[in-house]
Protein backbone atom coordinates (compact mmCIF):
# COMPACT_ATOMS: atom_id res chain seq x y z
CA UNK A 1 0.00 0.00 0.00
CA UNK A 2 1.22 3.46 -0.82
CA UNK A 3 0.30 6.12 1.73
CA UNK A 4 -1.84 8.75 0.06
CA UNK A 5 -3.01 12.20 1.07
CA UNK A 6 -5.69 12.36 -1.61
CA UNK A 7 -9.46 11.91 -1.47
CA UNK A 8 -12.45 13.45 0.28
CA UNK A 9 -12.32 14.01 4.03
CA UNK A 10 -14.60 11.78 6.10
CA UNK A 11 -16.60 14.15 8.29
CA UNK A 12 -18.70 11.47 10.01
CA UNK A 13 -16.27 9.87 12.46
CA UNK A 14 -12.70 9.82 13.59
CA UNK A 15 -10.10 7.92 11.61
CA UNK A 16 -10.22 4.24 12.74
CA UNK A 17 -7.15 2.92 14.51
CA UNK A 18 -6.61 0.11 12.03
CA UNK A 19 -5.90 2.74 9.34
CA UNK A 20 -2.54 3.44 11.00
CA UNK A 21 -1.88 -0.24 11.67
CA UNK A 22 -2.36 -1.00 7.97
CA UNK A 23 -0.12 1.88 6.95
CA UNK A 24 2.83 0.71 9.04
CA UNK A 25 2.23 -2.95 8.21
CA UNK A 26 3.07 -2.33 4.56
CA UNK A 27 5.78 0.35 4.86
CA UNK A 28 8.23 1.28 7.59
CA UNK A 29 7.78 5.01 6.91
CA UNK A 30 4.51 5.23 4.94
CA UNK A 31 4.55 9.03 4.59
CA UNK A 32 8.31 9.08 3.82
CA UNK A 33 8.90 11.56 6.61
CA UNK A 34 12.61 10.85 6.67
CA UNK A 35 13.46 11.49 3.02
CA UNK A 36 10.89 13.75 1.32
CA UNK A 37 12.07 17.31 0.71
CA UNK A 38 8.50 18.46 1.33
CA UNK A 39 8.68 17.11 4.89
CA UNK A 40 12.20 18.40 5.53
CA UNK A 41 11.22 21.90 4.42
CA UNK A 42 7.98 21.83 6.45
CA UNK A 43 9.89 20.78 9.55
CA UNK A 44 12.44 23.54 9.03
CA UNK A 45 9.64 26.12 8.79
CA UNK A 46 8.02 24.69 11.90
CA UNK A 47 11.21 24.92 13.93
CA UNK A 48 11.92 28.43 12.64
CA UNK A 49 8.45 29.61 13.68
CA UNK A 50 8.92 28.66 17.35
CA UNK A 51 9.51 31.91 19.25
CA UNK A 52 11.82 30.60 21.97
CA UNK A 53 15.41 29.52 21.39
CA UNK A 54 15.05 26.65 23.85
CA UNK A 55 12.22 25.09 25.83
CA UNK A 56 12.17 23.47 29.26
CA UNK A 57 9.84 20.59 28.37
CA UNK A 58 8.02 19.75 25.14
CA UNK A 59 5.28 17.29 24.20
CA UNK A 60 4.82 15.93 20.67
CA UNK A 61 1.85 13.56 20.35
CA UNK A 62 1.58 11.55 17.15
CA UNK A 63 5.35 11.43 16.64
CA UNK A 64 5.28 8.61 14.04
CA UNK A 65 8.85 7.45 13.31
CA UNK A 66 10.43 10.35 15.21
CA UNK A 67 11.83 12.54 12.43
CA UNK A 68 10.37 15.80 13.77
CA UNK A 69 11.12 14.59 17.30
CA UNK A 70 14.85 14.48 16.52
CA UNK A 71 14.72 18.10 15.39
CA UNK A 72 12.66 19.23 18.38
CA UNK A 73 15.13 17.51 20.69
CA UNK A 74 17.73 20.09 19.74
CA UNK A 75 15.48 22.89 21.02
CA UNK A 76 14.31 21.27 24.29
CA UNK A 77 15.86 20.23 27.58
CA UNK A 78 13.22 17.50 27.85
CA UNK A 79 10.93 16.02 25.20
CA UNK A 80 8.08 13.54 25.45
CA UNK A 81 7.02 12.05 22.10
CA UNK A 82 4.26 9.49 21.74
CA UNK A 83 2.30 7.54 19.16
CA UNK A 84 -0.39 4.84 19.08
CA UNK A 85 1.48 2.50 16.71
CA UNK A 86 4.21 0.25 18.09
CA UNK A 87 5.85 -0.21 14.67
CA UNK A 88 6.29 3.54 14.40
CA UNK A 89 7.50 3.77 17.99
CA UNK A 90 10.18 1.13 17.38
CA UNK A 91 11.68 3.34 14.70
CA UNK A 92 11.32 6.47 16.82
CA UNK A 93 13.12 4.77 19.71
CA UNK A 94 15.93 3.67 17.41
CA UNK A 95 16.25 7.21 16.03
CA UNK A 96 16.12 8.91 19.45
CA UNK A 97 17.63 6.31 21.75
CA UNK A 98 20.96 8.13 22.04
CA UNK A 99 19.24 11.22 23.48
CA UNK A 100 18.77 10.80 27.24
CA UNK A 101 16.46 13.81 27.52
CA UNK A 102 13.89 12.30 25.13
CA UNK A 103 11.13 9.87 26.16
CA UNK A 104 9.18 7.90 23.55
CA UNK A 105 5.95 6.35 24.82
CA UNK A 106 2.91 4.47 23.61
CA UNK A 107 -0.23 6.53 24.26
CA UNK A 108 -3.79 6.56 22.94
CA UNK A 109 -5.24 10.05 22.77
CA UNK A 110 -7.15 11.89 23.97
CA UNK A 111 -7.49 9.73 27.07
CA UNK A 112 -3.75 9.13 27.59
CA UNK A 113 -2.76 12.80 27.61
CA UNK A 114 0.13 13.07 30.13
CA UNK A 115 -0.49 14.57 33.55
CA UNK A 116 2.38 17.05 33.45
CA UNK A 117 3.00 20.56 32.17
CA UNK A 118 4.98 21.76 29.16
CA UNK A 119 6.16 25.05 27.73
CA UNK A 120 5.92 23.65 24.19
CA UNK A 121 3.22 21.43 22.66
CA UNK A 122 3.50 20.49 18.97
CA UNK A 123 0.40 19.16 17.20
CA UNK A 124 1.76 18.21 13.80
CA UNK A 125 -0.48 16.33 11.31
CA UNK A 126 -2.66 15.09 14.16
CA UNK A 127 -5.97 16.81 14.89
CA UNK A 128 -7.74 16.07 11.63
CA UNK A 129 -7.77 12.37 12.47
CA UNK A 130 -10.17 13.05 15.36
CA UNK A 131 -13.85 13.89 15.53
CA UNK A 132 -14.84 17.45 16.34
CA UNK A 133 -15.65 16.42 19.92
CA UNK A 134 -12.31 14.67 20.43
CA UNK A 135 -10.49 17.61 18.85
CA UNK A 136 -12.15 19.91 21.38
CA UNK A 137 -11.07 17.52 24.16
CA UNK A 138 -7.48 17.39 22.88
CA UNK A 139 -7.32 21.16 22.57
CA UNK A 140 -8.50 21.67 26.15
CA UNK A 141 -5.95 19.14 27.41
CA UNK A 142 -3.20 20.87 25.42
CA UNK A 143 -4.10 24.30 26.77
CA UNK A 144 -4.43 23.04 30.36
CA UNK A 145 -1.00 21.41 30.18
CA UNK A 146 0.62 24.46 28.57
CA UNK A 147 2.45 26.65 31.05
CA UNK A 148 1.80 30.42 31.06
CA UNK A 149 3.99 31.90 28.35
CA UNK A 150 4.19 28.53 26.62
CA UNK A 151 4.00 27.80 22.89
CA UNK A 152 1.49 25.68 20.97
CA UNK A 153 2.48 24.84 17.37
CA UNK A 154 -0.09 23.51 14.89
CA UNK A 155 0.72 22.09 11.43
CA UNK A 156 -1.63 20.26 9.04
CA UNK A 157 -1.80 19.13 5.39
CA UNK A 158 -4.40 21.13 3.47
CA UNK A 159 -5.47 18.78 0.70
CA UNK A 160 -8.53 16.55 1.28
CA UNK A 161 -7.81 12.98 2.39
CA UNK A 162 -10.43 10.22 2.52
CA UNK A 163 -9.26 9.00 5.92
CA UNK A 164 -9.23 12.41 7.61
CA UNK A 165 -12.21 13.19 9.83
CA UNK A 166 -11.78 16.96 9.40
CA UNK A 167 -10.00 19.46 7.21
CA UNK A 168 -6.89 21.40 8.16
CA UNK A 169 -8.83 24.65 7.97
CA UNK A 170 -11.49 23.34 10.38
CA UNK A 171 -9.03 22.32 13.07
CA UNK A 172 -6.94 25.49 12.73
CA UNK A 173 -10.03 27.67 12.95
CA UNK A 174 -11.03 25.92 16.17
CA UNK A 175 -7.64 26.56 17.75
CA UNK A 176 -7.53 30.16 16.52
CA UNK A 177 -10.79 30.84 18.35
CA UNK A 178 -9.64 29.51 21.73
CA UNK A 179 -9.85 32.34 24.28
CA UNK A 180 -6.70 31.30 26.17
CA UNK A 181 -4.44 31.42 23.10
CA UNK A 182 -2.97 34.27 21.05
CA UNK A 183 -1.70 33.53 17.55
CA UNK A 184 1.82 34.92 17.17
CA UNK A 185 2.85 33.40 13.83
CA UNK A 186 1.04 32.07 10.77
CA UNK A 187 2.22 30.50 7.54
CA UNK A 188 -0.17 29.45 4.78
CA UNK A 189 0.69 27.50 1.63
CA UNK A 190 -1.45 25.48 -0.79
CA UNK A 191 -0.10 22.33 0.87
CA UNK A 192 -0.16 23.06 4.61
CA UNK A 193 -1.12 25.46 7.38
CA UNK A 194 1.27 26.42 10.18
CA UNK A 195 0.05 28.41 13.19
CA UNK A 196 1.94 29.22 16.37
CA UNK A 197 0.16 30.33 19.54
CA UNK A 198 1.20 31.62 22.93
CA UNK A 199 -0.69 31.15 26.17
CA UNK A 200 0.00 34.62 27.60
CA UNK A 201 0.93 35.05 31.23
CA UNK A 202 -1.52 37.93 31.38
CA UNK A 203 -4.88 37.21 29.70
CA UNK A 204 -5.71 39.69 26.99
CA UNK A 205 -2.10 40.41 26.06
CA UNK A 206 -2.04 41.44 22.36
CA UNK A 207 0.04 39.52 19.83
CA UNK A 208 2.42 42.43 19.23
CA UNK A 209 3.59 42.23 22.84
CA UNK A 210 4.30 38.52 22.46
CA UNK A 211 6.48 38.71 19.35
CA UNK A 212 10.13 37.64 19.32
CA UNK A 213 11.19 41.26 18.82
CA UNK A 214 9.08 42.34 21.81
CA UNK A 215 10.47 39.55 23.96
CA UNK A 216 14.01 40.68 23.13
CA UNK A 217 13.19 44.33 23.82
CA UNK A 218 13.48 45.52 20.24
CA UNK A 219 10.01 47.12 20.12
Amino acid sequence: MTASRHGTANQGAGTPGDYFTRMYADQADPWRLADRWYEQRKYALTLAALPERTYRSAFEPGCSVGVLSALLAGRCRALLSCDREERALAQARARLGHLPHVRVEHRLLPGDWPGETFDLVVLSELLYYFTSADTADLLERAVESLEPGGTLALVHWCHPVADHAQSAEAVHQRVRSHPALVRTAAHCEPDFLLDVFTRPRQPGTPAERLSVAAIEGLT
